[in-house]
């Protein structure tokens, strides 16, 4: 077990080095060489010490916030670690997770993250509950229900050993001018040349640096964003217009959602973020900018996200 603790003290740093070299918080990597310190250090196996008390004994120890024994207990629980996955340009990962849930194989998992957009195991939960994983091919109704009872049961296991931290979480994350904002200037940065880029392991034969990505900040809010790199994106040349942003703060409250720009109806050639549009649209409209049929296109490219005056200063 104490060669468990080393293994998970290297993600730990690799994960810093990582999220240095990319320009994110330098604070969020000065935690993970904090906590891989701690860990390895540990006269105890890490595992016993989150079986026997949860997540609050691994915030009991030095250098270990919420946010890092979320990630300490996802890696303890599922051997993986998504956020040390998508800072790799592994973005098969979420493909890999939902395989972990029974009846799901690597065909549908392939064709649940690209439909759906979909990425942790909480979105494939609410994808159950709005009905829209039946929506998927190859799912009807009574698979889609067995799925979601795997799932359900999957996930109950996993929130009782955090159940006496969890908080009021919002209801979809992130609120939709602040999703906005971060598309925006990821894109803008992105245009300019003025990111980062990663190497992503899928459609890139060469194995070349050319996926941009942005970690930023707003408020409370950690952000990862990087243009999708499905085979859905490709195939219909949205390689450069999809954006998936990653979210989580230091509550463990997580998710991703992906901006496109709408190619019909009222907001067509508006930014929307997908599975939120009746919110994008009462955002436009509160801002006159949502379009009617006979209003002119083209104002995607011209929609700047609000942005608070009050916020503190991104992330670099």
């Amino acid at each position: 077990m104490q060669g468990e603790n080393r293994q998970i003290a290297v993600l730990l740093r690799e994960a810093a080095e990582l999220l240095a070299a990319q320009g994110g918080n330098p604070f969020r990597a000065g935690a993970y060489r904090g906590a891989a310190d701690t860990i390895e250090r540990l006269e105890q196996p890490l595992r016993a010490v989150f079986e026997r008390e949860g997540r609050a004994g691994l915030i009991a120890l030095p250098h270990i916030g919420e946010g890092i024994a979320s990630a300490l207990a996802e890696i303890l629980v599922t051997g993986r670690w998504a956020q040390l996955e998508r800072l790799r340009g592994d973005d098969a990962a979420p493909e890999r997770t939902f395989q972990a849930v029974p009846g799901i194989g690597p065909d549908l998992a392939r064709r649940i993250h690209e439909y759906l957009h979909l990425d942790t195991l909480e979105a494939l939960e609410n994808a159950c509950r709005d009905g829209s994983l039946v929506e998927v091919p190859g799912i009807g109704t009574r698979r889609a229900a067995a799925i979601c009872a795997a799932l359900t049961a999957m996930l109950d296991r996993k929130r009782a050993l955090r159940r006496p931290l969890d908080r009021p979480r919002p209801a979809n994350g992130p609120a939709i001018e602040m999703l906005l904002d971060v598309d925006h200037e990821y894109r803008d940065r992105a245009a300019a040349g003025r990111l980062p880029t990663i190497a992503p392991k899928r459609f890139n034969p060469a194995g070349d640096a050319w996926l941009p990505v942005l970690h930023t900040r707003r408020s409370d809010w950690h952000f990862t964003a990087l243009f999708s790199n499905t085979a859905r994106a490709h195939e219909l040349g949205r390689t450069r217009d999809w954006v998936v942003i990653y979210f989580y703060d230091d509550a463990h409250i997580e998710g991703q959602h992906t901006v496109v720009t709408e190619t019909r109806g009222t907001l067509a050639s508006e930014r929307v973020v997908r599975g939120r549009e009746t919110e994008c649209r009462a955002f436009y409209a509160a801002r006159g900018d949502a379009q009617t049929p006979a209003a002119q296109p083209g104002r995607a490219s011209r929609v700047k996200s609000a942005r608070s005056t009050s916020r503190p200063a991104r992330s670099r």
